[in-house]
């Protein structure tokens, strides 16, 4: 495994840093091109490996069920008329590839990582279920690996799902409902978690041609065609939320992000409003972002994570580095992620003194212990966020060292290059 030795020597940063594409407006647009027949392209793919993944899953399915897929393989064709298709740690082509068989006719097992087969999907399986799909679990129920069977015929037009758990089965939902012959009348129940990812959803299906209504709290998608059209993949703002955070600790910063807009259907987005507090203000001219960051007390005390949980981890610890006793909410959802990411949190802030206490629904800083170690070895448990969230604190630490670098992959395969681009030490090691 190869790790990571991060380091700064100064508190200085200016420069251009060049933004791959949107893993989760690429994710979303690669289902809707599949279900399109050829009606719709994408243009600017990100190069993360989970869109890279599922773009090439979706090219093997269209059209032949004689293909088994894996994560770190090559595709094989194979006599069996049953398709396997290995996700690995890539939970959002876990969700949108369960709606996605559930309406073709030939039959696949979809599994992934052990991590992965311990995220639930049972919510959206019954879901998928009342509207007439064929899908069994194949080891434990509520979990991949799933058997989906073929065969659909649509039951019912309405169902109900929690808005709580995961935005991720209502885009899955959402994608699929224009080809259900019955259309989609999906309720949803009670408070609605990320709700700026399924805002993202819609949108771009409204770009493809397919409408929709949104009363309270149900959205309606009727039976129709898409549109011919191309479907442009913005700059990950996930990714941009990094360069802010290591804007919020160095001393002085000028970073210039390209592509990016005020304008955008990424609900990571907020970011620009988050850091302000911060004392880094956000002009948008010349093509992209320019980050400055001023000098400006911190007050802000209370930060509602529920609409943007994957900033979570990137706001927490620089309120962490910064000594600023927060209060976060709207962290639910992260249990469920690549790790337990508030456990993950925990043990790794704990390496500088600092706690994350989680009452109920609430979660606070204690930095009252807080210390500034030389050295710090940061535990990544197989989740991109947890190494790019902690790398600005290179700005703060002496010297980062993380376990398994490449886990970066997932969503910014950049990010290392990128941060040595700026002037960060970046040394691989064999773990």
């Amino acid at each position: 495994m190869q790790n990571i030795i991060l380091s700064k020597s100064n508190k200085y940063i200016k420069g251009t840093v060049n933004l791959t594409g949107s893993k989760s407006e690429c994710n979303r647009a690669l289902i809707i091109e599949a279900l399109s027949n050829g009606k719709v392209k994408v243009d600017n793919v990100s190069d993360s490996a989970d869109s890279v993944l599922l773009a090439g899953i979706l090219r093997s399915s269209v059209g032949c069920g004689q293909l088994a897929v894996s994560s770190g393989e090559a595709l094989t064709t194979h006599d069996s008329p049953l398709t396997t298709v290995d996700i690995g740690p890539a939970g959002t082509a876990m969700r949108f590839l369960t709606a996605y068989y559930a309406i073709q006719d030939y039959e696949v097992i979809l599994t992934g990582s052990q991590r992965m087969k311990e995220r639930p999907i049972g919510v959206l399986v019954d879901a998928l279920r009342q509207l007439g799909a064929h899908i069994g679990f194949e080891e434990q129920d509520g979990y991949p690996p799933i058997k989906l069977k073929g065969g659909f015929e649509q039951l019912s037009r309405q169902i109900s799902i929690k808005g709580n758990i995961s935005s991720q089965y209502i885009t899955a939902l959402l994608l699929i409902a224009a080809r259900l012959p019955l259309g989609l009348e999906l309720h949803i129940e009670g408070e609605l978690t990320s709700r700026p990812y399924v805002e993202m959803t819609l949108a771009m299906l409204q770009t493809a041609g397919i409408q929709h209504s949104w009363t309270d709290n149900v959205i309606t998608i009727v039976n129709q065609d898409f549109a011919t059209t191309s479907l442009y993949i913005e700059p990950d703002w996930s990714a941009a939320s990094y360069w802010y955070a290591i804007a919020a600790l160095a001393d002085e910063a000028e970073i210039f992000l390209t592509g990016l807009t005020a304008y955008s259907l990424q609900g990571d987005s907020v970011i620009t409003e988050i850091m302000a507090n911060f004392g880094i203000t956000s002009q948008f001219k010349d093509g992209g972002v320019h980050l400055l960051k001023e000098a400006k007390p911190l007050s802000r005390k209370i930060f509602d994570m529920k609409e943007c949980p994957d900033l979570a981890q990137t706001v927490i610890v620089v309120c962490a580095a910064l000594g600023h006793e927060a209060t976060f909410t709207g962290l639910e959802t992260l249990k469920i992620k690549e790790t337990d990411r508030v456990l993950a949190l925990q043990t790794e802030l704990a390496k500088m003194g600092v706690k994350l206490i989680e009452k109920g629904q609430v979660y606070k800083l204690d930095c009252s212990e807080k210390f500034i170690p030389e050295r710090m070895f940061i535990n990544t448990y197989h989740d991109h966020r947890m190494a790019m969230a902690f790398a600005p604190l290179a700005l703060v630490v002496p010297q980062l060292e993380f376990e398994n670098g490449p886990v970066v992959d997932k969503s910014y395969p950049a990010f290392w290059d990128d941060l040595e681009k700026q002037g960060f030490a970046v040394e691989t090691v064999e773990g």
